[in-house]
């Protein structure tokens, strides 16, 4: 499949265009460039999928009825579609069924054309053909034939006589398990997906059964794997391959379910060990707040993981011309970022008012979105938890400063100062601060005692040694 990269200049200028119309919401302008440009590269798979996104979202805007997915006004389209597959006219095939998924996207007909179309391809588009099944189940994702028939094409063998994707199929059949639990084929097709997973990722060459993977040797094998701290690459997806058709006998496993969240995580395959660590919360009911915390945080470490992929290659290619795009990217991650943190403490604290490191922590978002006086009531109940008593006293004296009240930012640092007996940072950091706030109130000797602390232990912190020493100078 052909890349972004591997695009031409002026046909790289058309895909900027359309992901900007994207970002405009300029639905019908986005399949529009992404149909032309697709007329000279069928193979660019990501201008497909970017006209595929539109046309769902502008599904959703004009609020298309029940009929969607059923074929509707497509129908003369269809048959012509169907006509240029009768004559295996594939040139012609794929812009008529882009034209039917502009107006209808999750067309069950259209898209098994298309799936149809990118395997007769030579060579076979065969993400493309994923792309396609992946659509009708995104219309629909709880159709369990649907489902049933991923899974199957997924295990068919390709040219090289292995099958296509047991990975993807595990996963279809574990969303297809948890819908019926006790779907006999499904299970066996799990067990059957899970050792060919193992077959292709662990170097065997020959496994007739799930039973085969798991006699005793392997299973002590396993295990001892498990109990690894540090695993290698090939012995994760082995684990996670056998703990998956393992659940699919104990769907309500939380340990195994944790686990295998815990091995994508580490993998750093943040998408799956988000879907596990969600199915694992579900499973409790949302009661285990670790979970709960583990999701919020992966959905951070998302957003960092694309801030700093772009940071990277700005640094890389500073006069790329799609530099500017990029660094607008990151300006809306930051944002998206802020807003995401200040969301996730909110919701901690209703979910659990009495947790007080909670408070300190919505604290410390509301501060740093500038929400001062919100946040003072938050550090004022934080300062309750022995745990983070000081870094919210801390916190609090600066709210107070930001609110022009400087006599309760002094009194505020000062008890926190006189709670510590070394000089550690937090104790430097209080001491600094609180000489910044006696010298706004004018209180000149107070805040040079303060500088003075500092510097006879740490001649280096920050500007201490200038101010110390500028004040000898001017006496």
């Amino acid at each position: 499949m052909k890349t972004q990269k591997e695009l031409s200049p002026q046909q790289k200028q058309i895909w900027l265009k359309a992901v900007s119309a994207m970002e405009q919401r300029n639905y019908a302008y986005v399949i529009q460039l992404c149909q032309g440009l697709l007329l000279k590269t069928p193979d660019f798979l990501d201008g497909r999928k970017l006209a595929r996104k539109a046309a769902i979202e502008k599904s959703k805007a004009t609020k298309k009825g029940f009929f969607s997915g059923f074929g509707g006004g497509s129908s003369i389209a269809l048959m012509k579609a169907s006509g240029l597959r009768r004559k295996d006219d594939l040139i012609g095939l794929l812009p008529a069924l882009e034209e039917i998924c502009a107006e209808d996207p999750f067309n069950l007909q259209a898209n098994t054309l298309l799936k149809e179309a990118a395997l007769k391809w030579d060579p076979p588009m065969r993400e493309l053909a994923f792309f396609a099944m992946d659509t009708v189940l995104e219309g629909n994702p709880k159709d369990k034939e649907q489902l049933k028939r991923y899974a199957e094409f997924c295990m068919e063998q390709d040219e090289t006589g292995r099958p296509r994707d047991p990975s993807r199929a595990v996963e279809i059949y574990n969303k297809l398990l948890v819908l019926s639990p006790n779907d006999m084929a499904a299970i066996k097709g799990s067990k059957d997906s899970a050792a060919a997973q193992s077959v292709q990722s662990g170097g065997w060459e020959v496994a007739d059964s799930y039973r085969d993977l798991i006699k005793n040797k392997e299973e002590a094998t396993s295990l001892e794997q498990q109990n690894r701290v540090v695993k290698s690459g090939e012995m994760i997806d082995q684990q996670i391959a056998e703990l998956s058709a393992a659940i699919q006998l104990e769907p309500q496993s939380l340990d195994k379910s944790r686990k295998v969240a815990e091995l994508y995580e580490q993998k750093e395959d943040l998408e799956n060990a988000l879907e596990w660590y969600r199915y694992v919360l579900g499973l409790s009911g949302g009661a285990d707040q670790s979970i709960a915390r583990k999701v919020s945080d992966l959905q951070l470490k998302q957003i960092d993981v694309a801030y700093k992929a772009r940071e990277e290659y700005l640094v890389s290619s500073p006069e790329d011309p799609e530099a500017p795009r990029y660094r607008t990217e990151m300006e809306e991650l930051k944002k998206q970022r802020a807003t995401f943190i200040l969301t996730e403490a909110r919701e901690r604290v209703d979910r659990n008012p009495t947790d007080l490191v909670a408070h300190f922590e919505l604290g410390e978002a509301l501060m740093d979105a500038a929400e001062y006086q919100d946040a003072i009531g938050h550090f004022q109940r934080a300062r309750m938890n022995p745990s983070v008593r000081l870094k919210a006293m801390g916190k609090l004296g600066q709210c107070y400063v930001s609110r022009n009240m400087n006599d309760l930012a002094a009194k505020t640092l000062s008890d926190a100062v006189s709670e510590l007996a070394a000089m550690d940072s937090v104790k430097k950091d209080l001491l600094y601060n609180l000489g910044g706030v006696y010298d706004a109130m004018g209180e000149k000797e107070k805040s040079i005692d303060c500088f003075k602390q500092i510097y006879e232990v740490d001649y280096g912190y920050r500007d201490v040694a200038t101010k110390v020493e500028s004040s000898y100078s001017k006496n």
